[in-house]
């Protein structure tokens, strides 16, 4: 029964919060990558934002795994 639950709230999370993350962070990331190069320290910010670029892929992969929180 933990599953379901868990796997409720990533589905959740998955709708109300993840494509929001991923939607700014790639608005941000179509500007920070390309200056990436002109400036070698926006690299770590270039992929913190690709990182919130997957963040729906992430909650979908704990959903369906019906992964916990922690």
């Amino acid at each position: 029964m933990a599953n379901v639950v868990n796997s409720i709230v990533w589905l959740i999370i998955l709708i109300l919060v993840s494509f929001w993350i991923a939607g700014i962070c790639a608005g941000f990331y179509i500007i920070v990558h390309p200056l990436s190069v002109c400036l070698p320290p926006l690299t770590s910010l270039a992929e913190l934002l690709l990182s919130g670029i997957q963040f729906p892929h992430y909650c979908a992969d704990k959903m369906m795994s019906g992964g916990s929180l922690g």
